[in-house]
């Protein structure tokens, strides 16, 4: 072996030790090997990656929820009760609110897809979730958004979960069913200890309701326990204990969950000249620090102690897919929530920047292949 390959093995030995949590180094060694030019660029990241992480630890997102195959269904109009409807088009992706958080938090957190350029690691994204055997494909698609997927299990007893969304052509606006398959195998039993949430403690966990109800209330404790803040995106929302509030530090519902908790119709929160500070007062005497409430085009509402407001929709060309248009928000506002440090709360700024990688979203087809990367986004990084 020559002085050189053995440099170039050092070299890739080291690159892997510094970036294979961060899911980077297969595009850091494909690059390397390559031409010299993109040798040296490699060499330089990978340099710029070891003195970064010296200085600066990793902040770190755990998304525990839902592993869904979507089965995009769309249609001219949607259909009414005993209609059978001709679907136009049919689209197979990965989805559930689980991955679409986490996936929207990876993408947002990088430049750009499939390059090492002006990639700043300072957030790593987990993804906790159960999948069937029919499954593993979707973990590796996962792998390649930059989320580490370790804690991702198979069951062999159980499908994959299901997501049936109708989506109407002209409007953009969706119907969802769910069939949770091996998302119901995420059990209490499983988050007994501030361990389980992982180690080191992420400095964020981040929830919704497509796993049990039961486990959510576990890890609520368990992270309440070790000190660790929870996002809860109430989603499919259902009543929740009041319990559930003391553990939880930031809470995003649009306007039917919203209601929901709040014991409100929707034609109520619905009304032209509603107050939303109403409803996110409710949520702050419970001692959550931070809510907002998303309103689809009309924006955002925000609240903590310290500020409120309301926010505008992002001025959109034209609507195509509403689908993971909340998600996307959701993984945006967790980035900004770890890197504003602990006690951070989604001011004016944050929220406006939230919608406008939601705005994003909603302007292409799909779940995940909506997602935008964080250069994409004015403000994300």
């Amino acid at each position: 072996m020559t002085v050189s390959e053995r440099s170039n093995q050092r070299w890739l030995r080291c690159a892997e030790i510094y970036l294979r949590d961060i899911q980077l180094f297969p595009i850091y060694r494909a690059q390397r090997n390559t031409t010299n030019s993109n040798l040296q660029s490699a060499d330089h990241f990978l340099s710029n990656v070891i003195t970064a992480r010296k200085m600066t630890p990793l902040k770190i997102v755990k998304i525990i929820g839902s592993i869904n195959k979507d089965l995009v269904y769309v249609v001219p109009h949607m259909p009414a009760g005993g209609e059978t409807l001709t679907a136009t088009r049919l689209e197979i992706t990965s989805g559930g609110k689980g991955a679409n958080q986490a996936v929207a938090a990876g993408r947002l957190s990088r430049h750009e897809s499939g390059t090492v350029k002006d990639y700043t690691p300072d957030v790593n994204v987990y993804m906790t979730g159960a999948v069937g055997i029919d499954g593993k494909e979707m973990i590796a698609d996962l792998a390649l958004q930059g989320l580490l997927t370790d804690g991702i299990k198979i069951d062999a007893a159980q499908p994959t979960g299901t997501a049936m969304i109708l989506l109407e052509e002209k409007t953009g606006e969706n119907r969802i069913v769910l069939a949770p398959g091996a998302n119901h195998t995420l059990l209490p039993t499983h988050f007994l200890r501030a361990q389980d949430l992982g180690t080191p403690l992420p400095s964020l966990i981040v929830l919704q309701l497509e796993i049990p109800l039961p486990t959510v209330m576990q890890i609520l404790r368990t992270a309440a326990a070790a000190g660790v803040d929870v996002l809860l995106n109430p989603a499919p929302a259902i009543a929740l204990p009041e319990e559930a509030y003391a553990g939880i530090t930031h809470l995003i519902l649009n306007e039917t969950e919203a209601a929901i908790l709040t014991n409100r119709s929707l034609g109520e929160v619905e009304a032209e000249k509603f107050d939303w500070s109403t409803v996110t007062s409710e949520f702050l005497a419970k001692g959550v620090r931070n809510v907002v409430v998303t309103l689809g085009a009309k924006g955002a509402y925000y609240a903590s102690t310290s500020s409120s407001g309301h926010i505008q929709g992002e001025k959109v060309t034209k609507v195509v897919d509403t689908t993971a248009a909340g998600d996307t928000f959701v993984g945006a506002a967790a980035l900004k929530l770890v890197r504003k440090g602990e006690g951070g709360v989604l001011e004016k700024e944050d929220v406006l920047i939230c919608c406008r990688a939601a705005g994003v979203t909603v302007q292409r087809f799909g779940a995940i292949p909506s997602i935008p990367w964080g250069g994409e986004v004015e403000g994300m990084l």
